[in-house]
Order: C-alpha cells, then sequence, then structure tokens
C-alpha cells in the first residue's frame, strides 16, 4: 500500500519528451536490426566466436524492441491500470534484461578481439565457437535469473489510487528482490567494464606496436584506433551515466529518500540516463557492420551492385585481404 507521501507526490509526470526520443530511437533500431538479422541470415554468416556474441547481442537488441512500444505508451500519457502493471512487470523488466545481457556480450566482443590479436594458442580454446555458444547460454540463464523473479513475485493485492511508480505495486518481497537485483546488477556492469576498457586499451598497444613493426599496416592501426575509441566513448556514453544515477534512484524506491523534490529530480535523472542506456539499440548495428566480415560484406554488395562489378572487385580485393591478416580489425 503507498504511503501518504507517495500519493502527494507525482514524479513521473510530463514524460512526452521522452517518448518523443523513443519513437525515434525505436524507428532507427528497428530498421538497424533488421538489416542485420537480414545480412546475418544471407550472409551466411560464419560459426566464428564473434558472430556467436554479436547475433546473441542482436536477439538482446530485439527483446528491448518488445518493450519499447509499452513504455512509448505509458511516457504518452495512457492511463491504463492494467498497462502500468504490464509495463512493471514484463516490458520494463526486459529492458533490463536487454542492458546487462549487452553489456557482458560487449566485455565478450571485447575479449575476443584482444584474443584475435593476440594469437595466442593457449588461449585457442577461448576462441571456439562452441566455448562461445556455452558462455552465451551461461549469460541468459544469469540475467534471466537475477530479474525474472521481478516479474514472477506477484504485486501487491489491493492497488493504490493513483499509481505513481512501479515501486508502489511491490510487495516487501518485491522490493528486496529489486533492490538484490540492481545490486546485481552494478556488480555486473562494473566487472564487464572494467574487462572492456581493459581489453581495448590492450588491443590498441598490440596495434599500434605492430603498427611500428610493419610500416604497411599504418592506416589500418589508425582505423582501428578510431573505430575502438568510438565504441568505447559509445559504451561510456550509454551505461556509465546511468549506473552513476541508479543507486541514488534506488534509495527513493526503498523510501530511504523520501523528500519529493529531490524523488522528482532522481527520476528525471533516472528516465534521462535510461534514454542514453537505450540508445545503444541504434549504435549496435554499426558494431555489427564493423565487427562482422559476413555481414559487412552483405551490406556492401547491396550498394556495391549499383556500380560496376569489375571496379567493386578491385576496390574489395585489398580490403578482403588486409582482413585476413589482421583479424581483429573492425
Amino acid at each position: 500500500m503507498a504511503s501518504s507521501s507517495n500519493s502527494s507526490c507525482v514524479v513521473n509526470d510530463h514524460m512526452e519528451p521522452f517518448a518523443a526520443v523513443y519513437i525515434i530511437i525505436f524507428l532507427v533500431g528497428m530498421a538497424g536490426g533488421l538489416v542485420s538479422l537480414w545480412a546475418f541470415i544471407r550472409g551466411r554468416a560464419t560459426k566464428k566466436c564473434m558472430n556467436v556474441y554479436l547475433m546473441n547481442l542482436l536477439t538482446s537488441d530485439f527483446l528491448l524492441m518488445l518493450a519499447l512500444p509499452v513504455k512509448i505508451a505509458k511516457d504518452l500519457g495512457v492511463d491504463s491500470v492494467s498497462l502500468t502493471i504490464f509495463q512493471c512487470q514484463c516490458s520494463g523488466v526486459l529492458i533490463y534484461i536487454n542492458m546487462y545481457a549487452s553489456i557482458i556480450f560487449l566485455a565478450f566482443v571485447s575479449i575476443n578481439r584482444y584474443l584475435q590479436i593476440t594469437q595466442s594458442s593457449r588461449m585457442l580454446h577461448l576462441q571456439e565457437p562452441r566455448f562461445a555458444a556455452v558462455m552465451s547460454a551461461v549469460v541468459w540463464l544469469l540475467v534471466l535469473f537475477i530479474n525474472v523473479p521481478n516479474m514472477a513475485i506477484p504485486i501487491q493485492k489491493e492497488l493504490p489510487d493513483a499509481l505513481f511508480t512501479c515501486s508502489d505495486l511491490k510487495t516487501q518481497l518485491g522490493q528486496h528482490w529489486h533492490l538484490l537485483s540492481v545490486l546485481l546488477g552494478m556488480a555486473i556492469f562494473l566487472n564487464a567494464s572494467a574487462v572492456l576498457l581493459l581489453s581495448n586499451g590492450l588491443v590498441l598497444k598490440q596495434l599500434w606496436g605492430r603498427r611500428h613493426a610493419e610500416p604497411n599496416l599504418r592506416a589500418s592501426a589508425r582505423q582501428a584506433t578510431i573505430s575502438i575509441a568510438t565504441v568505447t566513448g559509445a559504451y561510456v556514453l550509454c551505461f556509465v551515466p546511468y549506473h552513476a544515477i541508479r543507486m541514488p534512484y534506488t534509495f527513493t524506491q526503498t523510501k530511504i529518500i523520501d523528500d519529493c523534490e529531490l524523488r522528482h529530480s532522481l527520476f528525471l535523472a533516472k528516465e534521462s540516463t535510461l534514454l542514453l542506456a537505450i540508445l545503444h539499440l541504434c549504435f549496435d548495428p554499426v558494431l555489427y557492420f564493423y565487427l562482422s566480415s559476413s555481414v559487412r560484406l552483405k551490406v556492401t554488395g547491396v550498394f556495391s551492385s549499383k556500380r560496376s562489378r569489375t571496379g567493386d572487385k578491385q576496390e574489395m580485393a585489398p580490403a578482403t585481404a588486409l582482413e585476413r591478416k589482421l583479424e581483429a580489425e573492425p
């Protein structure tokens, strides 16, 4: 049952601007996701470790696309008790399943790229598609274990007169598990971020060392540096702000912070940073293009078909040869 302070403190009003941005993200992400899916299928993506992680990342993106229409409807002001319950119990949880699955798979992608560059025989088994499939299954089991109870734990039998936030619906057990899932999510984020930043830093070190040893690879090393820096920057932009505000906002849900003005400010901060986190839906198709040769060749093949086929072959041959020489080249 909602407290009196909750009933007099509205924190989630005027959400229409968020809905407008979410619509754009949904349309761009859906277009990019469908093109990537088509390229993976039609390009007959080889069973490589990298492709396994990327296809799981794409699967996670489609889960997020299923959840966004409900959030958009709520932010547009659709006043429905059943829609609010569905968002809190189902679609809202899908957003967090996607977020933490994506964070882990991005960390695996970074590790795999480092292993490709080093070409260490001792780590060869870590690059096998079977190992990647097993690790992907472990990731899904982990994120589902953390988040599915937020779906399954029943809500209060007596609903508050006005539904403001999802925390107003949760029972005491639901609030405790929600807090636990937030803490576990923070642990995933911190560990995955350390792995991603370390792996990308080591990749850059290897590439620039190779650049001095093999002068003909300078252009490739420069291009790889730009692409890795872009991916790292996008990761920081999308996920760091949200996790910086996540714990203070959680204190408002657990009633540790009860000041209405502060709760409202933290709610807006959480929604703004959550929007940044969901923005990765637009960045991921670029990642598929750079990291999967089958996707890249299929997409570029569509555009190059409008040009002379002879000219295309001459242009693509050097890039293909370079790709074979630098397996980790984005």
